[in-house]
C-alpha cells in the first residue's frame, strides 16, 4: 500500500455497483435516522445549543470516514464524552452561553490536535495506559451520572434535584411522557433493534405533544431550532489561564474519547479479518474533532451502539456513512421545525436508553472472582468518578494512577522461586508442591521476569538471603529461560551475584539462557568459561548433570 493510500483511506474504497450501493444506503437511513434525535439529546447532556448536537454528525461523520481506518464506525456525539464536556466546563461558564460555546470548541480543537499528534507520531499504544476494568468503572460511573442528570427532565421534577425536596413540584404530563417513552424505547430495544423506534418516537411524541398544547400547560419542549446549514465558526482566545484549565479534560476526553472508538474498531476489524490501524484512526478521529470545531460544535466521538446497528443493518463500507450523512442533512434543511414540539422528557429517555446498557454489576463480580486488586481498582474509580462530580475526570486518572502502581509493584516484586523435580517430569515450586531438591547442596531457583532494573534488586537478595540462611550451599543453578530481557542494571547484577558466587567456591549452573541475554552478558565479560560456570541450553541437559551430581560421592559429602 502506497502513503497516499496509506494516509487517505478513502482511496482503497472499492468501486460501487447497484447492488452495494442498495445495502449501504438502507444502513446509512437506518443509522441517520437514529442519530438526529440522539444528537439532539446528546447536545443537551454537553450543555450545547441542541442544533450542534445535529452538526455534529454531519461534517465530522464525513471527514472520520474518509480519514479513518475503521469505515463502518458512525461517529458524532455520544454520551460519555458529551457527559465529559459539560462535567469539564462546569464552572468555567453558563451552559448554553457563548462563553460555553467557545470553550467547548476549544476542547474540540484541542483534542482533535492531540489525537493529530499521536496518529502521526506513531504513539497509539499509549491508550493502553487505561486498563480494562478502569475504563469499565469509569463508564459505569458516568451513567450513573448521566442517568442522574436526566432523572428530573424525565419525571417532570420542575427545577431539578435542588428543589425535589424543599418545593416538590411533579409535572405530571412530563411525567408520562418520560415514562412512556423509556418504557417504549426499551421494549423495542428488546424486540427489534433495527427498527427506527427513536425517530418513530420522537415524530408521534411532537405530534401528540403539538396536538394536546404541552406546552402551553408548562411543559418543556425542544423549541425552534436554527435551519439550514452550519456557519463557519472561529472561536476567540479563552486566555492562557483558561486554556491551562482545558488542558486537563482535553487529555482525559482524548483518552475516553479514542478506547470509545477501540471498542467499536476492534469489533469491526475483527469482523473484516483485518489489524485494527489505530494510529490512522487516530487521525481520522482528530480530524473529526476539528472539523466540529469549524461549525461550532463540541468534541465527537464514536458510538458503540449506533456503529453495531450499522453494522448490524449490513454496512460493508464507507459508502452507508455518506449516506447517513446525507439523511442528516436533509432533516437540517428540511425537518428541523418538526422537532420543536418534541418533550424534553422524550429527549431524556433517549440519552437514558442508551447509557442503561453501560450499567453492568455483575462485572464487578466476574473481576472480584478474577482479581480482588483489580476489583478493589475498580471500585475506588467508580467512586472517584461519582463522588468528584462534576470533575469526573479524577476518576479516569485515579484509576490510571492506581493500575500503574500495581504494575509498577508487580514489576518491583518478581515472581522467583525455589525449583523441584515434579512427578511429571517438569521443574514446579519445589515448597508448593513438597519437592526434593534437584540435588544435595544445590540452591536451583526461576524469576519469571527480565533482569532488569526494577528485578535485580529482588534477585540479588533472594540469592543473598538463601546463601545466608544454608552456607553449604555448592551449586546454583539459575533457570533463565524465562528472563528474556537484560539491561544494565540487570547485567550489573550478574555480575555482583557471579562474583559473589565465586569468591565462595559456589558453581553457576545457567539453563536455557536466551541468545540476546547471553549476548549482552557475554559483551560484559560475565560467562567467561571457567570451572565456576556451565550453561545448558534444555532443562533435560541440567537434569542430566544433576543426576551426575546425585551420584557423585565426593560431591555430596564435601
Amino acid at each position: 500500500m502506497s502513503r497516499l493510500h496509506r494516509l487517505v483511506p478513502f482511496l482503497n474504497w472499492p468501486r460501487p455497483d447497484a447492488a452495494l450501493l442498495r445495502g449501504e444506503a438502507l444502513a446509512g437511513l437506518t443509522v441517520g435516522l437514529m442519530v438526529i434525535p440522539q444528537g439532539v439529546a446528546y447536545a443537551a447532556l454537553a450543555g450545547m445549543p441542541l442544533v450542534t448536537g445535529i452538526y455534529a454528525s454531519m461534517l465530522p461523520a464525513l471527514v472520520a470516514v474518509l480519514f479513518s481506518a475503521s469505515v463502518r464506525l458512525s461517529v458524532g456525539p455520544t454520551a460519555l464524552t458529551c457527559l465529559l464536556v459539560s462535567a469539564s466546563l462546569t464552572g468555567l461558564a453558563e451552559p448554553g452561553s457563548a462563553r460555553w460555546i467557545e470553550l467547548a470548541v476549544w476542547l474540540a480543537l484541542l483534542t482533535g490536535l492531540l489525537q493529530i499528534v499521536l496518529g502521526f507520531a506513531r504513539f497509539g499504544w499509549l491508550l493502553n495506559l487505561v486498563n480494562s476494568p478502569v475504563l469499565m468503572a469509569f463508564t459505569q460511573g458516568a451513567a450513573l451520572l448521566i442517568i442522574g442528570s436526566q432523572l428530573p427532565a424525565l419525571l417532570g421534577f420542575g427545577q431539578g434535584w435542588a428543589t425535589l425536596f424543599s418545593h416538590p413540584a411533579v409535572h405530571l404530563p412530563t411525567l408520562a411522557f418520560g415514562v412512556v417513552s423509556l418504557a417504549a424505547l426499551m421494549l423495542a430495544r428488546r424486540w427489534r433493534p433495527a427498527f427506527p423506534s427513536v425517530l418513530l418516537l420522537v415524530v408521534g411524541s411532537a405530534a401528540l405533544s403539538a396536538g394536546t398544547g404541552f406546552e402551553a400547560h408548562g411543559g418543556a419542549v425542544i423549541g425552534a431550532l436554527p435551519q439550514g446549514l452550519p456557519a463557519f465558526y472561529a472561536p476567540g482566545w479563552p486566555g492562557w489561564d483558561t486554556l491551562g484549565q482545558l488542558l486537563l479534560p482535553t487529555l482525559v476526553i482524548t483518552l475516553v474519547s479514542f478506547l470509545e472508538t477501540a471498542s467499536s474498531a476492534k469489533v469491526d476489524n475483527a469482523q473484516r479479518g483485518q489489524r485494527w490501524d489505530q494510529d490512522q484512526d487516530l487521525i481520522g478521529q482528530g480530524l473529526a474533532k476539528l472539523s466540529s470545531a469549524l461549525v461550532g460544535a463540541f468534541p465527537t466521538s464514536s458510538s458503540f451502539s449506533r456503529s453495531a446497528l450499522n453494522l448490524y443493518a449490513g454496512a460493508r463500507t464507507g459508502w452507508a456513512t455518506l449516506f447517513s450523512v446525507v439523511v442528516v442533512l436533509v432533516a437540517v434543511l428540511l425537518l428541523t421545525p418538526l422537532l420543536a414540539h418534541v418533550p424534553l422528557a422524550v429527549l431524556a429517555a433517549i440519552v437514558m436508553v442508551a447509557v442503561l446498557g453501560l450499567i453492568k454489576p455483575r462485572a464487578f463480580v466476574k473481576l472480584w472472582r478474577i482479581s480482588r486488586v483489580e476489583a478493589s481498582i475498580a471500585g475506588t474509580t467508580l467512586a472517584v468518578t461519582v463522588l468528584a462530580s462534576p470533575k469526573l475526570y479524577w476518576g479516569v486518572l485515579a484509576g490510571v494512577l492506581m493500575s500503574l502502581s500495581h504494575f509498577l509493584y508487580l514489576r518491583l516484586h518478581p515472581r522467583i522461586i525455589e525449583v523441584g523435580l515434579h512427578a511429571d517430569g517438569s521443574l514446579r515450586d519445589r515448597h508448593l508442591w513438597q519437592l526434593a531438591p534437584l540435588a544435595p547442596h544445590m540452591f536451583a531457583l526461576r524469576m519469571d521476569a527480565a533482569l532488569d532494573f526494577a528485578t535485580a534488586n529482588a534477585f540479588e537478595r533472594q540469592l543473598t538471603e538463601h546463601l545466608t540462611a544454608h552456607p553449604d550451599t555448592r551449586h546454583v543453578m539459575l533457570i533463565a529461560h524465562p528472563i528474556n530481557w537484560v539491561d544494565a542494571t540487570g547485567v550489573e547484577a550478574f555480575g555482583r551475584v557471579q562474583a559473589q558466587l565465586a569468591e565462595q567456591g559456589i558453581t553457576l549452573h545457567l539453563v536455557g539462557i536466551k541468545l540476546p541475554v547471553e549476548t549482552l552478558l557475554r559483551t560484559a565479560g560475565h560467562l567467561q568459561d571457567g570451572p565456576g560456570l556451565r550453561l545448558y541450553r534444555t532443562e533435560a541437559e541440567a537434569l542430566r548433570a544433576c543426576a551426575v551430581l546425585r551420584s557423585d560421592e565426593e560431591w555430596v559429602s564435601p
